[in-house]
């Protein structure tokens, strides 16, 4: 049996010679599925002695990241939950010392410092604000995996430079280290690290299952006899086990059987199947009917040869998995789950209506106002995916659907990448090429990850090809799998004489079809405006010269200018 990350914790956080306790410390270690998605948690928190507010600060910081990190989406990366945690807080604590009469007085508000630290799949993930410090203990070698935020004073001495709570913005410090089995993460106020030697931090850790709690008392009593007049708190985090490598990320792969071979009539959890609808040599999808509530669902079966490929049926429950997170009319959904699943397979709503492919037959060469309205419906779902830290990687006209009001839908989950998930440890094998050739981003053909512009180049291809019917370089995409071969692609310009289209859109296309991605439009809404108008780009390019835009400007500029040379002769 497969195991995941175990993880141990411990803390202590004592006032010490001050008369109160301005820091605050805390952990979170979820079991199952949680800790798989979004791993274990600790944090300490300062205070600055100058503020009489400061330990509410700390405390809120301490509760809310706790909090609120674990309610974050699990799709989302370590780092862009982590950071919009911490963003949210610094933001409160701000507005909190704005409407207290301390406004003006940053020293005296809502301040501390926080250094925190996220287990997840065999990576740490470290976020760092103030002067708080975190170590790591890695066998005897004890590391500082931080840098203090301090600066020196007019007056020698120092001073905090950054600090939670002390502006609008702060800028957050962010690292990621590979785990061993055996590290231990101390994360400590200087009213603990400025008073103990490494060396007695490593004889007091020495004992690799020592209870961390005994183990933390017991250093910051350390730090507190060596003469310490501050506020002493540490947090320990210790990796007992590693995760095995491709430990199942959902318990259904290991614990539901597969169904029997269905057919017409057949019933399964509450689901009567009424036809197939697409049979593959990858799986059985078939339109079924929720007894129940009599909705029309799609119920999808993995193929019988793959039923023993476990990376397969991870990203077969993962189809459904995706569909249950993305709320955006443009994107097919996963129906809300009634009943126990006593079998594997996967629902998702029936969209009724015909593939974009299909409606292309139909409507060979669509006006251009049309294929806007298709691209801006087709952007909007991208835009739900790169919401969440995905991609979907897969847009063709076959996997967009439009039902019967003219709403587009994305479907086909199975290319999907799942920045959150990628760092879960899952072992989830992504498929050496996705999508469709003439659809799919040239750096995929390269072997490099995709990111939202390799799914804006296919949405632009789509635009493209509903215009003229074409493809911007051919099959030519498919046979460069080198930057050399790549950079020889040209762009064939989607102007014909049959069709009326903008010069300003071709301009738009080409931009968007740029073989390498960091040339290509950064964002999917500056795309959709360039095919809505010129862009700014275009216009500077083909801006008409002075004298065409204004001729007489242009000859009383000569003028001048003849003027300023006769002068200078006649002075010579």
């Amino acid at each position: 049996m497969k195991h995941s990350l175990r993880v141990s914790a411990g803390a202590c956080s004592q006032a010490g010679r001050k008369p109160g306790n301005q820091d605050a410390c805390g952990s979170e270690i979820p079991t199952g599925v949680a800790l798989r998605m979004k791993g274990a948690a600790a944090l300490v928190a300062d205070g600055i002695s100058s503020s009489p507010v400061s330990h509410l600060a700390s405390q809120a910081v301490a509760r809310g990241f706790l909090e609120d990190y674990f309610c974050t989406p699990e799709a989302w990366t370590v780092e862009r939950a982590a950071t919009a945690v911490l963003q949210s807080l610094n933001s409160w604590l701000d507005a909190q010392s704005r409407q207290t009469c301390v406004t003006g007085e940053r020293d005296r508000g809502y301040v501390c410092t926080v250094s925190a630290v996220v287990l997840k799949g065999n990576n740490a993930h470290l976020f760092h604000v103030g002067d708080s410090r975190i170590y790591r203990l890695r066998g005897t070698s004890l590391e500082l995996l931080t840098t203090d935020h301090r600066a020196s004073g007019p007056e020698g001495g120092s001073y905090l430079s950054r600090a939670l709570g002390a502006g609008p913005q702060v800028e957050i410090d962010y690292r990621s280290e590979r785990l061993q089995a055996g590290d231990l993460f101390l994360v400590a106020t200087d009213g603990v690290y400025e008073h103990i030697a490494p060396a007695a931090l490593i004889e007091a850790l020495r004992e690799p299952r020592a209870v961390l709690e005994e183990v933390a008392q017991g250093i910051v009593e350390q730090a507190l006899a060596a003469g310490s007049t501050d506020n002493l708190t540490l947090q320990l985090l210790r990796v007992d086990a590693l995760q095995d490598a491709g430990s199942p990320l959902f318990e259904d792969v290991e614990e539901l059987p597969f169904p029997p071979e269905l057919a017409a009539g057949l019933e399964v959890d509450g689901y009567r199947i009424v036809r197939p609808i697409h049979i593959s040599a990858r799986s059985h999808c078939y339109l079924a009917v929720d007894v129940e509530s009599g909705e029309q669902v799609v119920l999808k079966t993995p193929s019988v040869e793959l039923r023993g490929d476990q990376a397969y049926l991870e990203r077969f429950l993962l189809e459904e998995w995706v569909a249950r997170r993305l709320n955006n009319p443009h994107v097919v959904h996963a129906p809300e789950r009634r009943r126990p699943r006593t079998a594997f397979y996967t629902v998702t709503a029936f969209v009724e209506g015909q593939t974009l492919a299909q409606w292309l037959v139909d409507n060979p060469r669509p006006e251009l106002p049309v294929v806007r309205g298709i691209a801006e419906q087709i952007a909007r779902g991208l835009l739900a995916f790169h919401r969440m830290d995905m991609l979907h990687q897969d847009i063709r006209p076959e996997n967009l659907m439009i039902d019967g009001d003219g709403t587009l839908k994305i479907i086909d989950f199975g290319s999907v990448r799942i920045l959150g998930i990628e760092e879960s440890g899952s072992g989830l094998v992504q498929p050496a090429l996705l999508g469709t050739a003439m659809y799919s981003a040239p750096e995929y053909f390269l072997g490099e990850p995709g990111t939202a512009q390799s799914d804006l180049y296919s949405l632009a291809v789509i635009v493209y090809h509903m215009l003229s019917g074409n493809f911007p370089y051919g099959p030519n995409v498919a046979k460069a799998h080198t930057l050399t071969a790549q950079r020889r692609l040209h762009y064939r310009s989607v102007l014909d004489d049959e069709r009326e289209i903008p010069r300003w859109i071709d301009a738009t296309l080409k931009k968007a079809l740029q073989a390498e991605p960091e040339r290509r439009y950064t964002e999917l809404s500056e795309f959709l405006h360039d095919l809505k108008q010129p862009g700014a780009n275009y216009l500077a390019e083909t801006r008409p010269p002075l004298m065409e835009r204004n001729p007489v400007l242009f000859w009383q500029c000569l003028c001048l200018l003849l003027l300023l040379v006769v002068i200078y002769q006649a002075a010579q």
